[in-house]
């Protein structure tokens, strides 16, 4: 079920393989459930709650007395991977945008959203020559994004349609947020629309000038979330709670602590200091946990994958999100 279930994923979310199987990353279980909790995240000042619990020792301390003796975290470069490890069994909780859970859960995936992460905070960003005046000006230049599923691809093609421009008039580039930066610095591709902080290191590196935030395009929309396998939801109601009880504070805590918290995020994953204080400083994004602000803008990017035939079905709230837990928590 889980091979067939991963191939159908595979088609729908891109062919991205997934990590390399590990015998690390089996599931550790004993009879009163799991031992071992294994975390997806991406790179991103966005999922920055997932670094802070991380490195404040916090998920080790708060899950310990549910059992879990073991934390392990697995970086991705975008959500469709993400999503293609959760559907091989290899990830409990993902912290991913919210579009790529909507292919994998409508091919089958057995998953729901349970939090909020982030609203907004991904930028379009062009050449320094380029004389940027709307979207139609986009027309005949390529643009390097997220895959096709991801928000940035559904977010920057809603946007392009609602403006007038046929999608087909713009090279959309499905890439990483490393190779898009490189493409642009070195003038293969004209711009970008990434998540943070890679506009703020375009821009302090002089090879781009920010133009539009996403904000702009889609106000308010929903960006990160965390998801969580119906299995755990099932089988350890109580530990999903304090997974939830946990982002939530490390969530209040980047809120009241920016400063900190870009030092963690520099500290985890190696980057500049300067670009990811930057970054926070001049983002419109929001660092949110209610899931209730993002299903408006959540089954609307259900309805526009189903209408791009990115899914074969449009999703619905019941489908998408299962809040009874930050509701019984917050």
């Amino acid at each position: 079920m889980i091979a067939t279930l991963a191939a159908v994923v595979v088609l729908t979310l891109g062919c991205i393989s997934p990590p390399e199987k590990t015998e690390s990353t089996n599931l550790t279980e004993n009879s009163a459930g799991i031992t071992t909790l294994r975390i997806g995240y991406q790179p991103s000042t966005h999922q920055i709650a997932e670094m802070v619990a991380s490195e404040m020792g916090w998920w080790a301390e708060d899950l310990s007395p549910f059992g879990i003796t073991e934390i392990k975290e697995f970086e991705f470069p975008t959500g469709v991977p993400e999503m293609q490890a959760m559907v091989a069994g290899e990830l409990d909780i993902a912290y991913v945008g919210t579009a790529p859970p909507i292919s994998a859960i409508a091919a089958g995936l057995p998953a729901k959203i349970v939090a909020a992460v982030n609203i907004k905070g991904s930028d379009l960003v062009v050449r320094p020559d380029l004389a940027y005046s709307g979207p139609e000006s986009l027309e005949g230049l390529s643009i390097g994004t997220f895959p096709p599923g991801s928000i940035q691809d559904t977010v920057m093609k809603k946007w392009l349609t609602d403006n007038g421009v046929e999608v087909s008039e713009v090279d959309i580039k499905a890439m990483d947020p490393g190779p898009a930066m490189s493409a642009l610095s070195a003038g293969r591709i004209d711009g970008v629309f990434l998540p943070h902080p890679a506009p703020s290191i375009v821009e302090l590196n002089g090879k781009g000038k920010v133009v539009v935030a996403s904000g702009e395009m889609w106000p308010d929309h929903a960006c990160c979330s965390l998801v969580v396998t119906d299995k755990l939801i099932q089988e350890q109601p109580e530990l999903v709670e304090q997974i939830i009880k946990t982002h939530i504070k490390a969530t209040e805590y980047i809120n009241t602590h920016p400063k900190e918290a870009a030092e963690i995020y520099s500290r985890k994953t190696n980057a500049n200091i300067t670009e990811i204080e930057h970054s926070i400083e001049n983002w419109d994004g929001e660092w949110v946990s209610d899931p209730n602000l993002q299903i408006p803008s959540t089954v609307e990017y259900a309805r526009v994958d189903y209408e791009m035939k990115y899914t074969q079905r449009e999703l619905t709230e019941e489908d998408l999100f299962d809040t009874s837990f930050y509701e019984r928590v917050s």
